[in-house]
């Protein structure tokens, strides 16, 4: 039986005012309304891999445009159209969600201010580790534990985007704003609370790419030289 199929009041005994069922079924009405973006996202997705590894002249912009439209689309479709249909709080989740849309437009778009560069070095691995579990790892984790589509989380939605925003975000190569850290660490520790009670152990791996994630770029960030970080 998939995880859609289950209903019980876990999540209002605890304050959250959905059951499990609810949570499921907005990804099942998102999904199939949707369809096929999910394959759409993820070709922006293998686009943004490929300009960074490619390192194009022009790859800082075009990466920062598609990760904020990536933040943009969990906010404004996922978040507001879908998601405030069983959680008020979720109208709070979008504009945040644009927030952070137009923080990396407005940061790496119109200030240049992101550069991107995938490494072999820690930060390089452990980013490439984040995209590929946001990718790859997550939708089989879930697919493992009897969540099948539609009922189930896809890339584009809140917690794959924000695990795959860290790992990019570890493949940049000069020092990142911590205004770009604030919502997405926010978002690691809220978007955890559906592992724990609505069994989405995929989202897990959230928490690990908030944590460990900022621990390293804030430790990049404050690395007095970051060509010795990056083998120049």
């Amino acid at each position: 039986m998939s995880n859609s199929q289950i209903s019980h009041p876990m999540g209002k005994q605890l304050g959250i005012p959905f059951t499990t069922e609810q949570f499921f079924q907005v990804f099942d009405n998102y999904n199939q309304t949707t369809y096929p973006i999910q394959f759409v996202l993820i070709l922006v997705a293998v686009a943004v891999i490929f300009m960074a590894v490619s390192r194009k002249p022009f790859r800082n912009k075009i990466i920062s445009g598609l990760l904020g439209l990536l933040w943009l689309w969990a906010g404004i479709v996922y978040h507001l159209i879908f998601f405030t249909a069983i959680s008020p709080p979720a109208y709070l989740f979008g504009a945040l969600f644009i927030f952070q849309g137009l923080l990396f437009l407005y940061e790496g778009v119109a200030r240049n201010r992101l550069s991107f560069r995938a490494s072999r070095r820690f930060h390089g691995i452990l980013g490439a580790i984040f995209i590929a579990y946001a990718l790859v790892i997550y939708p089989i984790i879930g697919y493992a534990l009897g969540q099948t589509f539609p009922s189930s989380p896809t890339f584009g939605v809140p917690c794959p985007t924000t695990i795959f925003t860290f790992g990019l975000l570890l493949w940049t190569d000069k020092k990142v704003p911590l205004s770009l850290l604030i919502i997405p660490v926010l978002w690691s520790i809220v978007g955890t609370s559906a592992a724990l009670n609505f069994g989405i152990k995929e989202d897990f791996g959230l928490l690990v790419a908030g944590t460990v994630g900022t621990a390293s770029i804030l430790w990049r960030n404050l690395t007095p030289k970051m060509e010795k970080v990056y083998g120049r």
